[in-house]
This record gives C-alpha cells, structure tokens and sequence, in this order.
C-alpha cells in the first residue's frame, strides 16, 4: 500500500506553530482540528520557539538603519517584544490553572492584561475563587467512582439508573457533570476510528428497509481498539448479521490493511454473503479489499458519514466486549 506524505506550507506551519505556542488548546486538540498528528506539531512548535531569538538579533542588526533613517520606534518595538519573549519561554508547557498561577501581578514593564494574552487565559480567571464541591457531591463522587471500577461501561444513564437502586434519586445531568469533573466516561466505541481514503470509491447504503432473514444473507465488519498497558491495539471482526455469529477476528498493532484482508479471507472460507456492510475507512474502500468481495460477486455496501446504526449489530458488538 503506498503512502502520499502531505506537505504543508510555511505559512500552515507557522500558523499551527502559534496556536501551539498560545497553549490554548492541547496538541491533540489541535491535530484534531488541522489535521496534523500531535507530534509533529510538537516538532513545530519547538523548531518556532528557538527559531525566535534569531528573528530579535536580526532585529538589534537593523538598529542601525533604524536610527540612521531616524526610525527609532522600530528598534523600540523589537526591544520590547525581546522582553516579552524571554519572559513567555519561561512560562510555557504549563495547563491553564498554571498560567494563571504565572502572571505577575505586581508592577513591571509588562501589564497583566499583556500578560494573559501572552499565555493564552482570560484576565476574569484571575479573580475567580471557584467553590469547592459540597459534602453531598464528594459523597456521590466517591459512589460514582467505586461502581465505576467494577462496571466501566456505565455511562450517565446507567449510574443514575444504579444510584437509584442505592436509594439515592440524582438527575443524569448531575451525574454527567460529576463524571466529567471526575474525568471519567463510559468506554464505548469512539467515532472516527478510520477515515476515507483519498480516490477510494464509495459505496450506497444497501440495507435501508431490508429485512434480514437467514444466514449468510449480510455481513458486515468493523475495526475498534482495545486498550493496554502500553497503547492501543486494533481489533477487526465479521459478523454475520442474522445469527450475530463472529466468523472471523485478527488483531493489529496498527492500522494498515493487512490483519483486515486476512480477516475477511478467513470469514470467507466458511461461506459467501449476499451483501458484505462495512463502514468508510480507508481499509474498506481500499481496491485490495473491495477486490476480495467483487471477485465473489457480493455486493458491498457501505454506512453513510456519520451514521453509527447502520452497522448497529457490530457497534453492539463492541459495546459488550468492552
């Protein structure tokens, strides 16, 4: 399988670069956002911050002409962004409580209102005493936690479902907020796992109102992860839609195409569907796989873009493995 490396501008980087310095946002916040894998955009941001010194002495250089022509405002400025600088590479690699904790209030060459666009946070968070949680909310927090070590698929619902039974009556939006300020959540499948592939073709939906009657009438197929120690690694599986059987499995320590063409070989050798499902990941529209299905003359469908129930069977597949 070939790879295309993408090639971003200097302009792109640059701008990535920034947003990364700002520490508004995390750097698996902004790969989400541009696209962009955590790590490179680690790599950019460390490239810019010692790549910036360089800019401010090419600055003292041209002091010179500045004065010369008599400009001495532009020398003024580069000074004063020297000063800012070297005080921002101090504070950076920091969360948001801890640059708050960094803004010198007391008098100085930089204002506090300066202080806090440098790093990123809003200058009302400096005078904001957030109130501590009440002795009822500690109480379901630690509930919530010890259920949650024995059942962690639980979402809201279900925790505010088995507070019931405990004889404690919590709205879900109670309980999902505390969850959150806990850090925790229910583990279930989380959404684009795989993305298209560029040039791949895209097959319709076929199983919109049709009714599933016997064996070997649909399959479909889906790749999740499972959580380790040390990382991730992919799980891929195929189902038989009427029986819920799993015919076939391979896990993966990436996710390159291989394990899911041979999970797919492997299904087929117990017998060949009328229509093989698959979502739109770059392993199911890829030609080596497609290829495998067309060779046998089943039909391939496809789920729509965002559109987890159409391939509902295998979500709640992972859902209980889970």
């Amino acid at each position: 399988m070939t790879t295309t490396i993408k090639k971003y501008s200097s302009n792109f980087k640059a701008r990535v670069a920034i947003e990364a310095i700002r520490g508004v946002k995390t750097l698996s916040q902004l790969g989400s956002q541009f696209k962009v894998h955590p790590i490179q955009i680690a790599k950019w941001r460390k490239s810019a911050v010692e790549q910036l010194p360089e800019l401010f002495v090419d600055g003292r250089t041209r002091k010179g002409a500045a004065v010369e022509t008599g400009n001495d405002a532009l020398y003024g400025e580069i000074g004063r962004l020297k000063v800012e600088l070297d005080w921002l590479k101090k504070k950076l690699e920091c969360s948001t409580e801890d640059r708050r904790r960094l803004v010198d209030r007391s008098p100085g060459e930089i204002s506090i209102r300066r202080q806090c666009e440098l790093l990123g946070v809003n200058r009302a968070g400096l005078y904001y005493q957030p109130l501590s949680e009440s002795e009822e909310n500690l109480r379901l927090m630690r509930l919530l936690d010890a259920q949650y070590t024995r059942a962690p698929f639980y979402g809201s619902r279900r925790m505010a479902a088995w507070l019931g039974t405990q004889g404690i009556e919590v709205n879900r939006k109670r309980v999902s907020r505390l969850m959150e300020l806990m850090g925790i959540e229910a583990v279930y499948p989380k959404p684009r796992l795989s993305q298209p592939g560029e040039g791949h073709k895209i097959y319709p939906y076929l199983l919109r109102d049709v009714g599933v009657e016997r064996v070997n009438q649909v399959w479909s197929t889906d790749i999740t992860y499972i959580r380790m120690a040390q990382g991730f690694v992919y799980l891929v599986a195929v189902m038989d839609w009427f029986s819920r059987y799993v015919l076939s499995w391979r896990l993966s320590l990436t996710l390159e195409l291989a394990f899911c063409v041979e999970a797919l070989r492997c299904a087929l050798r117990r017998g060949r569907p009328e229509i093989f499902n698959s979502e739109q990941g770059s392993q199911f529209t890829s030609e080596k796989f497609t290829s495998e299905l067309a060779a046998r003359q089943i039909s391939i469908s496809m789920d729509g873009r965002g559109r987890c129930m159409d391939n509902i069977f295998i979500e709640r597949l992972w859902r209980s493995l889970k």
